[in-house]
């Protein structure tokens, strides 16, 4: 996680900007007390959007618990894909 001054942040706009991106990494740039924003990559919001979606109801949490759970225990099958 990066973390700036908005005064840092304006100088080195296009610095700060191309680390989120190509490190995958979020940057916070402060603004006063207990103020600021989140700056991340569009690729690390779909993602971060994907598993809320994924987490949004009970029945998919469970689901997801449940896979995580026999993955854990070694209850897997494995299967080749059909390449094209």
């Amino acid at each position: 996680m990066l973390i700036a001054s908005i005064s840092d942040f304006r100088k080195d706009l296009k610095s700060y900007l191309d680390r989120v991106v190509s490190n995958f990494e979020t940057l916070i740039i402060n603004r006063g007390k207990d103020k600021g924003i989140v700056v991340m990559s569009l690729d690390e919001y779909n993602s971060l959007m994907a598993t809320n979606h994924e987490l949004s109801s009970r029945t998919n949490e469970k689901r997801l618990d449940q896979s995580i759970q026999q993955l854990r225990e070694g209850k897997v099958v494995e299967k080749n894909l059909i390449e094209e």
